[in-house]
């Protein structure tokens, strides 16, 4: 994405990234979706019914082997046009700026996104999904299945989520000590 169409709100705040990378990795696959613009995907991939498409590069195809039977997938991917540098960002449904590790924006210092979604079919290489919420041709970086038993956390929270839906504030969005 460019800096013009993902733009800077007032509030938030950019970094000088680190002159080098920590690590390397392999994309393998491409997401195919039918959003072309950001403006068109939904803001997260639980709004979303499309069916979208994991084309996995032909050297990790076997990879996926012993998948057919698996319901959900975990799928990692890379929002490669997403900026890297904002350490605060002004979500446009709050009333302040958030910190980047306290949303779920794909501008972060590694742009790794990560979705859960229902696999409705298997055909060589190619993955067809229901759950996705990236651009057409978004690098994918890995498929895991998803374990109801170990990956639901029913119990979780996100104070500053919850205190939304309910009309309230944060005790660390208010100032007030934390326990």
């Amino acid at each position: 994405m460019s800096d013009a169409e993902f733009g800077m709100r007032p509030g938030e705040e950019s970094v000088d990234l680190p002159p080098a990378f920590d690590a390397g990795l392999y994309f393998v696959g491409r997401v195919r979706t039918p959003w072309t613009e950001r403006a068109e995907c939904p803001r997260n991939s639980a709004q979303s019914d499309a069916v979208c498409t994991l084309e996995v590069d032909p050297l990790f195809a076997p990879a996926l082997r012993s998948l057919d039977g698996t319901s959900h997938l975990i799928v990692l991917y890379w929002m490669d046009r997403a900026p890297r540098n904002l350490v605060a960002q002004q979500p446009r449904h709050a009333p302040e700026p958030r910190g980047t590790f306290a949303l779920r924006s794909p501008a972060r210092p590694n742009p790794i996104a990560v979705s859960v979604v229902e696999l409705l079919g298997i055909v060589g290489g190619t993955l067809r999904v229901r759950g996705l919420d990236c651009l057409d041709g978004t690098p994918l970086l890995d498929i895991k299945p998803y374990f109801a038993s170990t990956d639901a956390r029913p119990q979780a929270r996100v104070d500053w989520r919850e205190g939304e839906a309910s009309g309230a504030v944060s005790d660390r969005e208010s100032g007030r000590a934390v326990p």
